[in-house]
């Protein structure tokens, strides 16, 4: 990110004359606060969108890629192929062609294997350098992740890059992968495989469609040019890897603090999203941020330093609200003389609906403990909640609601070709850490 010339002297409105402007914060709340943003979720399909996802299921099942509900579930939840078939406007050809990159990456790489044995230091290490989940969700139940980005100086980059080689699991010691890549794939596999789930069990206005995204708040309040042009590659990493196998896992993005140079740091940072990406960032004023952040969020999740009620800082665990601790209460630590409120246990963990699984590794050991989860009344109606029927689905946003929102990736079928090789290029870069140029695949 950029500064220097005229841009430093711009004044604060100049800040959101971006290609972001256009992104109107109160109509996305306002399209947030109905149910127009489900079109395209589970439960909130039309007939034709229903017919791409039965169709995408059998085509991933004939290539065998798919296994369907039988004497066990299925290989994949119906939620997690939407996401494939929202990010390529439900074309299963597309869907497929990522859907397969995806789960050849995940096969080669042993996601889940690095997931279940990396080690508790390093996974700590590696959440203090990306976005944090603050414990708390907006008003739909998505839950909420701040990155403070002044943070993340050359020495605290320098500290953690001298962690790399001691937190890798035995089972990626031969990987080609560089370590911080491989933290970062953990950091996403705890974002779909406990933060979502969680957040899918608890209380919430749509309780028959799982919780797929994430709402993040980016400050970049003290932020100077060269920290910003330093961090390029790590902030990237990220990005790429959302892109190519996390496709719509973003809900919104609020960026705040932003210097007087960030319109020109936004000329290079907007080409590693698509169209349909960019179009749920916002770049807020200082005005703008209380009222926007209290659209979306109760004051009680919103962090103090953002206006809100919460008492959370950058690097803390996360500050759970009463339904959340509750069904968490097993992986509860000790007070600690110098806290306030209790932490939940570091490293990975599995939240499994009735269990939850602690994972990782602590000075090569692994510890593997089944935890019950307390089967409260909330969550048992949330869980046997029965699905809308298709005449109280949400309506499915029109074409150019649907990108206007993010929803979707734009229809031109040239585009759509070029998104797809693109998508493909992206993972083999994600896997030979060639992520210095921008990628243009759906997110």
């Amino acid at each position: 990110m950029f500064w220097g010339n005229k841009a430093a002297q711009a004044s604060e409105p100049d800040l959101t004359r971006t290609d972001s402007s256009k992104n109107d914060p109160s109509a996305s709340a306002s399209q947030a606060s109905g149910t127009a943003w489900l079109a395209g979720h589970l439960h909130h399909l039309t007939p034709e969108q229903e017919k791409s996802l039965q169709e995408f299921k059998t085509l991933c099942a004939e290539r065998k890629y798919y296994t369907p509900a039988g004497d066990n579930p299925p290989s994949h939840e119906d939620a997690t192929m939407l996401r494939f078939l929202r990010a390529r406007k439900f074309d299963v050809e597309g869907a497929w062609a990522q859907f397969k990159d995806t789960e050849d990456w995940r096969k080669d790489n042993s996601i889940e294997a690095l997931y279940e044995n990396i080690g508790v230091d390093s996974y700590e290490a590696a959440r203090r350098m990306y976005p944090q989940w603050t414990g708390r969700r907006d008003r739909r139940g998505i839950p909420v992740y701040v990155f403070e980005i002044r943070h993340l100086d050359n020495k605290a980059v320098a500290a953690y890059n001298s962690t790399m080689t001691t937190g890798t699991p035995e089972t990626h010691k031969s990987s080609t992968v560089p370590a911080r890549l491989l933290n970062l794939f953990a950091l996403y596999e705890n974002l779909l495989r406990f933060v979502m789930p969680l957040c899918s069990a608890l209380p919430r206005p749509n309780p028959e469609t799982p919780i797929v995204t994430s709402t993040n708040i980016v400050d970049v309040n003290g932020v100077g040019l060269k920290q910003f042009w330093n961090l390029k590659s790590h902030m990237q990493d990220a990005s790429v890897l959302a892109t190519a196998h996390y496709p719509e896992t973003l809900d919104r993005i609020f960026i705040i603090g932003a210097p007087s140079f960030f319109p020109t740091v936004w000329s290079w940072i907007k080409r590693w999203f698509d169209p349909g990406t960019t179009s749920k960032i916002f770049i807020l004023s200082a005005a703008e941020v209380e009222p926007t952040l209290t659209s979306f969020m109760e004051p009680s999740s919103i962090p103090k330093q953002y206006g809100g009620e919460l008492e959370w800082k950058w690097g803390d665990m996360p500050n759970l609200d009463d339904p959340s601790r509750e069904l968490l209460q097993g992986i509860e630590q000790p007070l600690a003389e110098d806290q306030t409120r209790k932490e939940i246990l570091k490293g990975p963990v599995l939240f499994e609906g009735d269990h939850l699984q602690v994972l990782g590794t602590v000075d090569g050991k692994e510890r593997r403990e089944v935890i019950p989860v307390p089967q409260t009344q909330t969550q048992t109606q949330t869980q046997t909640q029965a699905p809308k029927v298709e005449s109280e689905a949400a309506p499915a946003a029109t074409e150019a609601e649907a990108e206007k929102t993010g929803d979707v990736a734009p229809v031109d079928a040239e585009k759509k070709a070029d998104d797809e090789k693109a998508v493909d290029n992206v993972a083999v870069k994600v896997n030979q850490l060639s992520v210095d140029e921008p990628q243009n695949a759906a997110a």
